[in-house]
């Protein structure tokens, strides 16, 4: 498994704090090399020893706050197989996305993403780890285990779950956009609404939930690696 610069060199973790906060202040194309040099404390050579360009730089960090995002949803399951069932899951990875600033700024605005992601291979590793795209991901895998309802096509079922969390995210993002309306606790909605849309009326075997997790797991797990191994490519000198 690849391993992350910064974990050798503070330096290269002191720039990609420095990015971070530069770029969720004033936006990813603002923000300059010299700026971010200036804010690590470093120069603007120390930068590209570990990144060639700007946009690599801000792929490898938004990896790193998705690869994160992915370790503490695998760590939940592993902790509790039962968090794979859509009305746990749903929640969960609304909850993880949302605590985290930068992934809450790429869902409001993929633009900026776009910018960056000129490479198709990174378009695809980018795609297969949005909020959506791993909620379909684990959808199939609970159909193929019996865990939730079949008597839809999958393809509906993908519809109507990419069109439950992108609305939940909305209204949980900005009270604003809620309208009129305002709750508590907005996640209680959520796993209620995600429970009627996809689970059957009676609650899987503990042994069906476990080898279910297990499969999303690995899923997510592959998912995890290949953007590892994008960070690896973005690093300086290793294409």
């Amino acid at each position: 498994m690849s391993r992350l610069i910064e974990h050798d060199s503070v330096k290269a973790a002191r720039i990609l704090d420095s990015a971070r906060e530069l770029a969720l202040e004033h936006g990813v194309r603002k923000v300059t090399i010299a700026e971010i040099a200036a804010a690590a404390a470093v120069g603007k050579g120390t930068v590209y020893l570990y990144w060639e360009t700007k946009e690599d730089l801000f792929v490898g960090l938004a990896a790193r706050e998705v690869l994160t995002w992915i370790e503490t949803v695998n760590d939940r399951i592993a902790q509790d197989p039962e968090s794979v069932l859509p009305r746990r899951l749903a929640p969960l990875l609304i909850r993880t996305t949302l605590s985290n600033p930068w992934l809450r700024w790429l869902q409001s605005d993929d633009s900026a993403m776009r910018q960056l992601l000129h490479r198709p291979a990174d378009q695809e590793r980018f795609a297969e780890a949005t909020t959506s795209a791993m909620g379909n991901a684990v959808l199939t895998i609970l159909r193929d285990h019996g865990i939730v309802r079949d008597d839809l096509p999958l393809p509906r079922q993908m519809y109507a779950l990419h069109a439950v969390l992108v609305g939940f995210v909305t209204v949980m993002s900005n009270a604003d956009d809620a309208g009129p309306f305002s709750m508590d606790d907005p996640e209680t909605a959520l796993a209620d609404t995600v429970q009627l849309l996809l689970e059957r009326p009676r609650d899987p075997a503990a042994r069906d939930v476990a080898k279910a997790a297990e499969a999303v797991r690995a899923r997510f797990t592959e998912i995890h690696d290949n953007l590892l191994d994008l960070v690896a490519t973005g690093a300086a000198g290793t294409r």
